[in-house]
């Protein structure tokens, strides 16, 4: 049986029977036994419209559930009336699934999880596997998420904004399992850009374009990380760069400039670099203060103390990073600073050529380092400047 057209079909069924009446928790169960159905039946037996089996199948049991439970009695006058079986309707609601799915009221987690089951056709355990818990604990957030989305009008206008901060979320998390969520991530945002004509979910697909074609680059094969100056610029995918580039430049074409306009462009100009030493830092720190106006966001900040360094120098560039100190105490909760604020800083005073502080500060940023990859690297940048010092 062909899993990407049941995986594809399965956001549009689920849509439809919400837009018939059903609340999002009964209509997501009754679409998930007619996917066990079509997992059984269609081997053997495909039907000529997998849609249309799909949406009648699962109506029936969603009828089926809702005449059996007395709680319910409310909803006999609107499910007494079945539609005949016939090809499915034409409307695509998929649309209105993403931002039901990514409703405000609704975790970050919860928003992630749901949208991975209810959009993109996966199962609780890969979800689980994916994000590493248990599948029970997975199963009792995506119930809970579904609970609460329930009560939510499906034609209530959505928030595109928020979907995708929810796919971002989605695509940062790389592979684990057997499902890879860079890849479905931007085969979501490839569905959401074929639905809705907004410059920043173009913006996003761009970047997730751009940043993926890096992938094979990103670690050795022992594991360790690859900075970006390191890579070997000959294994990118230079079919998704150029894909996400011509999607860029209609974006921006359009002179409504947003976040993920602004990070795509700035990892285009990384990626159009035939070498590091090539890189445009000055326009990218150009973009940079765009990404500040846009976000005033410390973590923006923090990368264009980066871009200051390459462009003007690593005083200049230390000098940036200092207007941040005063910022940086509220963002960690064990009195360190943000995230990466202290791999930056000893990056710069490298770059300045003071490898005794560079050496001290790479090592507190190994202490600090959210993942253990990361922190084998700066552990190793410590010991190497520490080797330099003492030959």
């Amino acid at each position: 049986m062909n899993e990407a057209l049941i995986r594809s079909l399965t956001p549009s069924v689920l849509a439809v029977l919400v837009r018939r009446g059903a609340d999002f928790a009964a209509a997501e169960d009754a679409v998930q036994d007619a996917l066990v159905e079509a997992v059984r039946g269609w081997p053997a037996d495909p039907p000529r419209d997998a849609k249309g089996w799909l949406v009648t199948v699962a109506w029936r049991k969603f009828l089926d559930a809702a005449r059996s439970d007395a709680a319910r009695r409310r909803r006999e006058d609107r499910v007494d009336e079945e539609p005949a079986p016939g090809p499915a309707p034409a409307v695509d609601d998929t649309l209105q699934l993403y931002f039901l799915c990514a409703h405000p009221s609704l975790t970050p987690s919860s928003a992630v999880a749901l949208t991975l089951r209810a959009v993109g056709g996966l199962t609780t355990r890969q979800i689980a596997q994916a994000y590493l818990v248990p599948e029970a604990t997975m199963a009792q957030r995506i119930s809970r998420a579904k609970r609460t989305v329930s009560d939510v009008r499906f034609d209530q206008p959505g928030d595109v904004a928020t979907v995708l901060r929810v796919l971002y979320l989605v695509f940062n998390e790389g592979y684990s399992g057997d499902v890879d969520l860079s890849a479905e991530a931007i085969r979501l945002t490839r569905q959401l850009a074929a639905r809705v004509d907004h410059p920043e979910v173009a913006g996003l697909l761009a970047l997730m374009l751009l940043h993926h074609a890096r992938r094979a680059t990103r670690t050795a094969p022992d594991g360790s990380l690859v900075p970006l100056a390191e890579q070997d610029r000959g294994r990118w995918d230079t079919a998704s760069i150029a894909e996400g580039i011509e999607i860029l430049q209609a974006a921006l074409a359009r002179d409504r400039l947003g976040e993920f306009q602004a990070q795509a462009a700035i990892a285009a100009l990384h990626a159009d670099a035939p070498t590091v030493e090539e890189t445009d830092w000055v326009q990218i720190l150009e973009w940079y203060d765009e990404l500040v106006r846009l976000t005033d966001s410390p973590v923006v900040r923090l990368n264009r103390a980066v871009a200051v360094g390459e462009a003007d120098g690593p005083r200049a560039g230390l000098a940036a990073l200092a207007e941040l100190n005063d910022l940086a105490p509220a963002s960690s909760g064990r009195g360190s600073p943000m995230p990466r604020h202290t791999a930056v800083a000893a990056y710069l005073h490298e770059r300045d050529g003071d490898l005794a502080t560079a050496a001290r500060l790479y090592a507190e940023a190994a202490h600090q380092a959210p993942n253990l990859a990361e922190r084998d690297y700066l552990t190793r940048q410590a010991a190497r400047l520490n080797a330099l010092r003492r030959g």
